[in-house]
């Protein structure tokens, strides 16, 4: 991973920032993303990976809808480090290279699944406008309930600081 932030050596880190590089490692199996930066700050990584793991693995949503709504925040920030972790995993989930283009591309994909589209929708909008409508919020409501509500602004929120922290570091793949 490229950065212009000084990423920490592994070979020194501190007790806190190996109990974090531990944990990530135990749920990601790598440190990709944001969190070589968020490691100067340990309790902030701590707490940031433990909601990016509810994040990404324990909402009500599959695979395929979380890695949606990762795509459209990639796409609503610009962000070249978050396509080059989540397009390959979201192509995996079922997302074909066409949606994918068009969500990077920021036009509207040709999704056939109705929850997609919805998420697709509702993730925008609320990049977009800063909020979820009344039309869309009482859609929202009734295709996922408060639960999945909740889980989709948390989603779009967590991949906004992910999205926020690879950019101001400019860190993507090399």
């Amino acid at each position: 991973m490229k950065s212009r932030l000084a990423l920490p050596d592994v070979e020194h880190l501190s007790p806190e920032q190996q109990a974090v590089r531990a944990s990530i490692l135990a749920t990601r199996g790598n440190l990709d993303g944001p969190f070589l930066a968020w490691m100067h700050s340990p309790a902030m990584a701590s707490h940031a990976e433990k909601l990016g793991s509810f994040c990404r693995y324990q909402t009500g949503f599959s695979t395929i809808e979380s890695e949606l709504l990762i795509l459209c925040v990639a796409a609503h920030f610009r962000c070249l480090g978050e396509q080059q972790i989540h397009e390959p995993i979201a192509q995996r989930a079922g997302l074909s290279e066409t949606v994918i283009a068009s969500i990077r591309s920021g036009q509207p994909p040709s999704l056939g699944d109705a929850r997609l589209q919805l998420l697709y929708r509702l993730s925008t909008e609320l990049m977009r406008e800063n909020r979820i409508g009344p039309d869309g919020f009482e859609a929202g409501i009734a295709a996922f309930g408060e639960r999945g509500m909740v889980e989709l602004v948390g989603i779009v929120g967590y991949y906004t600081f992910v999205a926020m922290t690879l950019n101001a570091f400019d860190m993507r793949a090399d």
